[in-house]
């Protein structure tokens, strides 16, 4: 009678191999991971610049100059209002540039900004958006 050895389980190369791949699958998925978290955290920031530029949007159709609205006091909010999230560092409205508004994210958003600048015409606003780092819009 001859002796059957049967192979059971997995060679040490085998359980080598599959701890590899799934190193190299967690070195490319971590950061992506990061920014994702980053991006979402930044829509925060925007959500700020967006009540702040509504406000605006209502002053100038009531107001009808611009000028007229350029700053906190004027658009019956308070700052702080604005300021109260985790990701959201500050939200400034530049009076040299009518209504521009600039929110600045804290840093677990790498400090990242978000302007917001309108343009007037015809009794409308047309706004503009730019991002500091582009990776978050």
């Amino acid at each position: 009678m001859k002796n059957k050895r049967t192979q059971s389980g997995f060679t040490l190369i085998e359980l080598m191999i599959v701890v590899a791949i799934i190193g190299v699958l967690a070195s490319l998925a971590l950061p992506a991971y990061s920014n994702y978290t980053k991006k979402a955290k930044f829509a925060e920031v925007v959500s700020a610049g967006s009540a702040v530029k509504s406000s605006i949007d209502v002053c100038y159709q009531t107001k009808g100059a611009l000028g007229s609205c350029d700053e906190f006091s004027e658009l019956s909010i308070a700052a702080l209002s604005v300021t109260g999230g985790a990701n959201v560092a500050s939200v400034t409205i530049d009076t040299t540039t009518a209504g521009k508004i600039e929110v600045t994210g804290a840093t677990t958003v790498d400090s990242a900004t978000y302007t917001l600048t309108p343009t007037a015409a015809n009794g409308t606003l047309t706004w503009g958006a730019v991002c500091s780092n582009t990776a978050f819009c």
